[in-house]
C-alpha cells in the first residue's frame, strides 16, 4: 500500500477557488457555525465515539457549540482545540485520522478563520479514503476529493449570510 496523503484537494481546483470566493464573503462566526456542522455532520460519525480519541472530538465540538452560545470564554476553549489537534495526529487508521484532523481543524474556525478552508482538504482525504479505500489510484482520490469540496461549497452557500456586513479578511497563501 501507497502511503496516504493527508490532505486532497487542490488550491487551484475549480471547486476550491469557488469554496475561496465564498469564504471571503461571510464573517467568522458564520463560518465556524457551517465548519462545526460539517464537522459533526460528515467527519465525526467517521471516528469512533467509543476510544479516547473519539471521545476528546466529540467533548471538542460541545465544547465549540458552547463557545458559540456564548456559554464558554475562548480562553477556556483553546487548550481544547490544541488537544483535539494532538489527537488527530496521532490516530493510525487512515480514514479516521483525516476526519480527526478535518473536524479539529474545523473547530479551530473561530480563531484562525483560513481554517474553513484547510479543514476541507482533510475532509476531502477522509471521505476519498472511506469510499475508495486505501489502495485507490491518484485518479480516483482527485474525483473524490473534487466531489467532496464541491459538496462543502454547496453546504456553505446554503448558511451564507447574502450581504454579510462583517466578512472576514483574509489572505490566501496557497
Amino acid at each position: 500500500m501507497a502511503k496516504l496523503r493527508k490532505m486532497l484537494g487542490s488550491a487551484d481546483a475549480p471547486e476550491t477557488v469557488a469554496l475561496m470566493r465564498a469564504i471571503e464573503t461571510q464573517s467568522r462566526e458564520t463560518l465556524a457555525r457551517w465548519a462545526l456542522d460539517c464537522a459533526e455532520q460528515r467527519y465525526l460519525p467517521l471516528i469512533p465515539r467509543s476510544d479516547d480519541a473519539g471521545m476528546i472530538l466529540y467533548q471538542t465540538a460541545a465544547a465549540v457549540n458552547a463557545y458559540l452560545s456564548g456559554e464558554l470564554p475562548l480562553k477556556a476553549l483553546k487548550p481544547l482545540l490544541a488537544d483535539a489537534r494532538k489527537t488527530a495526529a496521532a490516530i493510525s487508521n487512515p480514514v479516521a485520522q483525516a476526519a480527526a484532523r478535518a473536524a479539529s481543524t474545523a473547530f479551530a474556525v473561530i480563531q484562525t478563520p483560513t481554517n474553513a478552508l484547510g479543514f476541507t482538504f482533510y475532509g476531502a482525504a477522509a471521505y476519498a479514503y472511506q469510499t475508495a479505500g486505501s489502495d485507490a489510484d491518484a485518479a480516483t482520490y482527485d474525483r473524490l476529493a473534487a466531489e467532496e469540496s464541491t459538496a462543502l461549497l454547496e453546504s456553505l452557500k446554503a448558511v451564507s449570510m447574502p450581504g454579510e456586513t462583517d466578512p472576514v479578511r483574509i489572505r490566501w497563501n496557497c
